[in-house]
């Protein structure tokens, strides 16, 4: 074999800005800035591998020192600078990885190579690749030269990490930014390719390739080197989804119809067949999710133009997605992107990838709708509260004569009796917002004149000038539903009053066990502070903390006891009992402690003369 093999990335690699494919905009303005003579000194060259930035950066240097360029500001391709160009012997143009050479010594070398001017051509281009791999300090040796360079000299900086680049060089820089070359003008110039090459090749298959390659063109042109090596010539659809390893988008249209269906063990039993292929679960969950992702953009016809599936799908994707509901496709479409993610961490993958296909199975169950007062209503779990409607009920009121005399002096308590015979017509106590029908109709309408209801004492208060008072009045009328009793005064706090119950506490304590809470219990002093307000003197914040432990049970059994909701306490630690911590020492006060206690060890360290690092 005579002729060496070139692959196509290097072969059709292009020569002249308007080969250049998917980066009209920049090319566009390089070629202005030629024709214009409004060249920069420095340029920033940043984007995706694959989509052109080295190949504009020699078409740029070739086309500035072409010595018959073209009105439209292109390269002649005839000339002796562009032939030695093309041949790779022109002087005029020096290429530097600084991924291998990114030290100050290389930068220094490249700044020494700018000092002398060219010997034919009007420019020398340098071209540093993969700029972001420079160190800082050579960053910082190429600044000035990058700044100030002489008149002849024009840097091209490449990169695709920009946000790795210093801002003093991105601000001495013209930037360019590349884009990813787009589906379509890549399946464009790989049937350019191969129309050249004589290969046979269906449209289908080189979109599966341009969507393989995401936006990179050299990506794209090298599988399609791959595939044509692997198919003698001869590039169909099959054969470039085997060789890429892609799912046939078939498996996910008969996935989704099991799962529409509810039929579980035919959605598990595909995937079965799916893992015997040799596709790994990850795959499969990436896969159906970009296309129920597809599916989803359907829905709307302003979005179809977002479908990115081989040509001849469409309508099989438009006739799918308007039989599935928009609210299964949003669900279905958060489940996979959450089981994506947690798939690394999963140690049975292929359980993993099964539950999802069950919950997805019953997915449809879940948000199926139902009808509802002749209306259409979603299915769906309530999380937080939901407001009650309560019916507004006339509060309970004593009507009295004008000429009686009523003076308050006490507090009620009503409290609902529960019958034993009938249950299922209980009464609720007055106080709360929704009352029976029984008792609302013994109250008075809203159309009766009503008295301002008034409290009076249990003994001296009269109603209507009789000896009963309102508590009488009360169980007279309602004593056979209610038990009605007078609310406790509150008992004030003093020692006296809290010691007994405080002493049954701990006796409580040490019958469940809890040694060191009733000791702490047991040893701490109270205080009064006034009638609802106490102390908790304790020894160390230990004692404390174990009183903290049972304070909730504490409070609520002293409160109980005292008809008082309002009593706390507080804690004050003694100053003369905190716990002293000791501060650790350093290697100098240790040794000079063990120095105090063996003093050979000071005699040793002054005969050896010795400097002991501390």
């Amino acid at each position: 074999m005579d002729n060496k093999f070139i692959v196509s990335a290097r072969k059709y690699r292009p020569q002249n800005f308007n080969t250049v494919v998917g980066q009209s905009h920049i090319t566009t303005t390089l070629k202005n800035a030629i024709k214009n003579n409004q060249l920069a000194h420095a340029f920033l060259f940043c984007g995706p591998r694959g989509v052109g930035k080295t190949t504009c950066a020699r078409i740029l240097a070739k086309t500035i020192n072409c010595l018959n360029q073209t009105p439209e500001g292109e390269a002649c391709n005839t000339c002796s600078s562009c032939v030695s160009f093309d041949a790779g012997a022109s002087m005029n143009i020096h290429e530097l990885d600084a991924a291998s050479n990114n030290s100050v010594d290389d930068i220094r070398s490249l700044v020494e190579q700018v000092r002398f001017a060219p010997q034919a051509g009007k420019y020398k281009v340098y071209i540093v690749d993969e700029v972001h791999m420079l160190s800082a300090s050579a960053f910082n040796a190429f600044l000035k030269t990058l700044e100030e360079p002489p008149p002849y000299a024009i840097f091209i900086l490449a990169t695709t990490e920009k946000h790795k680049i210093l801002p003093t060089i991105l601000s001495r820089c013209q930037i360019f930014d590349f884009k990813r070359i787009t589906t379509n003008d890549t399946v464009e110039h790989l049937e350019e390719i191969i129309g050249k090459e004589g290969i046979k090749a269906d449209k289908a298959s080189l979109q599966v390739i341009a969507q393989k390659s995401e936006g990179c063109m050299r990506d794209a042109l090298s599988i399609l080197d791959k595939i044509v090596s692997f198919t003698s010539g001869e590039v169909n659809y099959q054969n470039t989804l085997e060789h890429l390893n892609i799912l046939d988008h078939d498996y996910y249209f008969k996935l989704l119809d099991a799962l529409i269906a509810q039929d579980m063990a035919g959605a598990i039993l595909l995937y079965d067949e799916i893992n015997r292929k040799g596709f790994e679960g990850d795959m499969v969950l990436n896969g159906f999710a970009e296309f129920i992702r597809n599916i989803l953009v359907c829905k709307d016809a302003r979005a179809i133009h977002l479908l990115d599936v081989v040509e001849g799908m469409q309508e099989k994707y438009r006739s799918v997605a308007a039989s599935v509901s928009a609210g299964y496709l949003v669900s279905a479409l958060n489940i996979l992107n959450e089981a994506e993610v947690n798939f690394k961490m999963a140690r049975n993958k292929r359980l993993h990838v099964e539950m999802v296909l069950i919950k997805l199975n019953f997915l449809q169950q879940a948000i199926e709708l139902s009808t509802q007062d002749g209306n259409v209503v979603k299915k769906k779990r309530v999380d937080g509260p939901i407001a009650i409607n309560y019916r507004t009920v006339s509060p309970v009121q004593i009507i009295t004569p004008s000429n009686t005399v009523v003076t308050p002096s006490g507090k009620l308590y009503v409290e609902e009796k529960k019958p034993v015979a009938e249950p299922q017509k209980a009464l609720e106590p007055v106080s709360k917002p929704h009352q029976p029908e029984e008792l609302q109709q013994t109250l008075p309408t809203a159309t009766t004149p009503l008295q301002p209801m008034t409290q009076v004492g249990d003994t001296a208060s009269m109603v209507g000038g009789g000896k009963k008072n309102i508590l009488d009045a009360l169980r007279n009328k309602y004593g056979d539903r209610y038990t009605i009793e007078a609310v406790k005064d509150p008992i004030p706090v003093t020692l006296d009053s809290i010691q007994p119950h405080w002493e049954h506490f701990i006796s409580k304590l040490k019958e469940e066990g809890k040694i060191s809470q009733a000791n702490a219990f047991a040893t701490c002093t109270i205080e009064i502070i006034d009638d609802a307000t106490f102390i908790v003197r304790v020894d160390s914040t230990l004692q404390q903390k174990f009183i903290e432990q049972e304070k909730t049970v504490i409070l609520d059994y002293l409160q109980r006891h005292h008809h008082n909701k309002f009593i706390v306490f507080n804690f004050v630690v003694n100053e003369g009992e905190r716990e002293i911590v000791e501060k650790p020492l350093n290697s100098k006060e240790r040794f000079e402690k063990m120095a105090n206690q063996y003093p050979l060890l000071r005699t040793l360290r002054d005969n050896l003369k010795m400097d002991i690092d501390y």
